[in-house]
Formats: C-alpha cells, structure tokens, sequence
C-alpha cells in the first residue's frame, strides 16, 4: 500500500466517523488535511477499542496492549500493512510529532479502563424501586485537579498534536493549546452528563457537586427522571463558567497559528463554543436529549471558515 492510499483510508475514516472535527479539516490546506485525518483514524481505533462494550473490561486492556505495541513496531521499523499506522508514520516525520504525545494520547483514551485513577474516588448508590434494592458504584473525580489531568489527557494532547500540525513558532502556543484543548472537553462533559452517569462515571468533581449542595445522588435521579433542580442548574452554569475561561485561551492562540491553518482552529472554536452556548441557551437541560450544533449551523461555520482560509492564503 502507498503512502497515498493510506492517507486516502484515514480520510475516509475521518469524513465518516469525525463530525465536529471534520469540518475544520476541510478548510486546511491538503498535506495538513491528510495529516489530521491520519491522527484522528489512530484516535478512532484507540477509542473503538477502549469503548467497545461487547468485551469485558479486562479483554479491552489486553486487545488495547496489543494493538499499541503493533503500532510500536511499525514506528520502529517504518513498515506497517496498517494503513492507519503508515499514514501516521509519515505524519510523524513530516511534522516532528514526538511518540510521546501519541503515547499520551492513547493513555487517555485508556483512563476509563484503569482499575484505579489517581484523584477518582467509588461511590455507592443504592436505589430502591418497586423490584427491590440496586447497588451500583460510581467513580467521580474528587477535585478539579484529578478532572484537568484527565482533560489533559483526553484533549489537550490532542490540541499539542495538532498544532504541530498547524505550524507556530511562539512557545506561548503549547499552553494555550493545552488550555483550549480542557475548554473542548468541559463543554463534552456538560453535554453527557446524563450518559456519563449511565455508564458509572461523574466527570463533575465531588467538590464542586458539594460547593453547589447537590448530592451525588440527587445528579443521578436528574439523569433518571430527567427533572433538573435549581441546585442541579446552579452546578452546571458553574461548570459552564469555568469553560468559558479556558475558551479565552483560544482566542490567545488563534494569531500565533500559521495563517494557513487559523481557519481549521477557528472552525473547531466557534462549533464547540457554539455547543456551550446552545447548552447554556436550554438552561442547561442536558438530561431530556444530547444537545448539538445543528448541520445547518455547521455548514454555515465552514463555509466563512474557506472564506478566512482564503483570504489568509491571499495575504500570507
């Protein structure tokens, strides 16, 4: 397989699988549009098989080990019949992205699977229905501190990894890369808090649930009845706050971006900030159905961003 048919596989994957990330990759010039495809199809498989409920929690960390250690090899040896992994191979040497940030991203995909997490604490909830008693343990984070790692881990790498891609030259963009990418997932983890829940995970910290006087299990009856207190509103504009903070930070790295890559990131920005403010529009009813940034609204976001990536392509 060559090089071109491999990236021509990642494209596919991208354009199927990639939704919000996607349309920011249509507006990047091609050899950048081909190397966020190939990140993102290596982020796809790590999170298929981390996600991938049919197993049992154990046999994902085997088959994770597995497939990692086969992409070892292929970035040791520079031959793989993986597609995936000779796209990224050669995304790697193009645009000098470490193995360590890969490691890193792979490392958050793979959090959830971990018997234990530093900062993550096990509560019980017992729920009493007319079929009897039922027992169930939730993790949550006990503080802000244990949820940025993890946003670190599952986002902001992300945000290191593409800005290598997109090109900069000012140190500065490495925070603020870092930061933008925390802004992502708190909006993410607003949007699923109900299934989240669901799932036996509170990405909310136990501190902040406790500052706005909501019990762990006051969330998980609102994720169960779908009836949102004062309290339980009050918890989520804090949170939504805070998000809004971190999305300062992108607007701090948009200029320090190359000019033929600010469109993509500009893209990325406004869809996501776009979803925080649709949640905080609903009153932060993220409990009735998954809240979204309608196509209609996207299509309209790319089409001004090919707009900003000519006219940067104009004056560069």
């Amino acid at each position: 397989m060559t090089t071109a048919e491999a990236y021509a596989v990642c494209s596919a994957i991208a354009q199927r699988e990639a939704k919000n990330f996607y349309y920011s990759f249509r507006v990047l010039p091609k050899h950048k549009r081909n190397a966020m495809c190939a990140v993102y199809a290596f982020m796809r498989r790590a999170d298929d098989i981390s996600d991938d409920e049919t197993r049992p929690v154990a046999e994902r960390r085997e088959v994770m080990g597995q497939w990692l250690e086969a992409w070892r090899d292929a970035r040791r040896s520079g031959v793989s019949d993986d597609p995936v992994f000779l796209a990224l191979n050669d995304t790697q040497k193009r645009f000098e992205i470490p193995d360590a940030l890969l490691e890193d991203l792979v490392r958050g995909t793979t959090m959830d699977l971990e018997e234990s997490q530093p900062g993550v604490i096990d509560i019980t909830d017992i729920t009493t229905t007319k079929q009897g008693s039922q027992t169930r343990t939730f993790q949550i984070y006990e503080s802000f501190d244990g949820l940025y790692r993890y946003c670190y881990l599952v986002a902001s790498v992300v945000g290191l990894v593409c800005i290598r891609i997109f090109g900069y030259s000012d140190p500065r963009a490495e925070v603020l890369a870092e930061k933008t990418g925390v802004a992502f997932q708190l909006t993410n983890i607003l949007r699923d808090v109900s299934e989240d829940a669901e799932r036996g995970r509170i990405y909310i910290p136990l501190r902040d649930l406790e500052a706005n006087h909501v019990a762990v299990e006051s969330l998980l009856l609102t994720s169960q009845n779908r009836e949102k207190s004062e309290a339980v509103i009050n918890l989520l504009a804090a949170e939504a706050s805070r998000a809004r903070e971190f999305y300062g930070s992108a607007e701090e790295l948009l200029p320090l971006i190359n000019r033929d890559s600010r469109a993509a990131l500009w893209v990325l920005v406004t869809i996501y900030r776009g979803l925080l403010e649709r949640i905080v529009a609903r009153n932060y009813d993220v409990f009735s159905e998954r809240v979204s940034v309608p196509t209609p609204k996207k299509l309209m976001i790319l089409a001004q961003g090919m707009a900003m990536a000519v006219r940067n392509r104009m004056g560069s």
